[in-house]
């Protein structure tokens, strides 16, 4: 496996692929920290491509918080065996000054309108501008054939394909099922910061999705204030748990937006998302109501 950490080492390496045939190139985008759930991602890339290449960039334009951007994991070390023993042929590692170069002005950023806005959106200012543009510059600067994500980060998932639509760029993206420890909770780099005890509350979180899941897929009747009671209801289940909720929300897993009420939700493909704090850790989660 190489290790790229420019944009001439990228170029060299398209024009070496080109020559030797380059095949089906899959990208799969993190931040690094790799746990279980990206070595998922990897997996399904390597079954579906010819060359597989990750990139670790710890994006600063989608934090809304400095403490959180300086307190995010950096483990390219570990992160690298990992890539190499998962068959991995490129690591792209560039600096933040390779990928916004200074010039004096602000960068030049993607904006994709209406899913940047709800849900995380409405709470992280800036950080789905900030996610629609490095995916795009990672596009361009890798050109995949196709691009991997988790489905943990749902809205990111839908936003990034909405981009991929609307600017017609030729990259398929496709979403792989939420990987999760034994008892439910969804594998984060954000997991490593929490203490023993809260990591003993979160997989609480999964627990009530799954609840609110259960009685949209039974529902054969509702309005609005019925879904914004089942909401209530389950947030105060979380702060019963010693969460923080930041939203709990039903919505229409096509584009969440909110679920008809002329239709019974037993009859919608439906997506419940979540975003709670847990001893100043922040936890997202989602839970589909159909699993077909």
């Amino acid at each position: 496996m190489r290790i790229l950490r420019d944009r001439p080492q990228l170029v060299a390496m398209h024009r070496e692929w080109s020559r030797k045939g380059r095949g089906t190139v899959a990208l799969v985008p993190t931040m690094g920290n790799l746990h279980e759930g990206h070595m998922t991602v990897i997996r399904h890339a390597r079954a579906r491509a010819q060359r597989v290449v990750v990139s670790i960039f710890v994006n600063p334009l989608q934090f809304d918080r400095a403490e959180d951007l300086e307190r995010y994991p950096r483990t390219l070390d570990e992160d690298a065996r990992l890539a190499t023993n998962a068959g991995v042929d490129a690591l792209f590692c560039p600096s933040e000054e390779d990928m916004y170069p200074a010039d004096g002005l602000p960068p030049v950023q993607v904006v994709v309108p209406v899913l940047s806005e709800i849900l995380e959106g409405a709470y992280r200012q800036g950080h789905f501008e900030g996610v629609a543009t490095v995916v795009t510059k990672l596009f361009n600067l890798v050109r995949p054939d196709l691009a991997l994500f988790g489905e943990k980060d749902y809205q990111q998932f839908k936003l990034i394909e909405r981009m991929v639509q609307g600017l017609d760029i030729p990259t398929r993206v496709e979403a792989v099922p939420t990987v999760r420890e034994p008892d439910g909770l969804a594998f984060s780099s954000r997991n490593s910061q929490l203490s023993e005890e809260a990591r003993a509350v979160a997989p609480e979180l999964k627990r009530v999705l799954d609840e609110v899941a259960t009685v949209c897929r039974t529902a054969t009747k509702v309005d609005a204030d019925r879904i914004a009671e089942v909401e209530a209801r389950a947030s105060e289940r979380l702060r019963e748990a010693g969460f923080e909720p930041e939203y709990l929300s039903i919505r229409r897993a096509e584009d969440l937006m909110a679920p008809a009420t002329d239709v019974p939700l037993a009859e919608q493909d439906l997506v419940v998302l979540a975003a709670v704090w847990l001893e100043g850790v922040r936890l997202i989660d989602n839970v589909r109501t159909r699993t077909d």
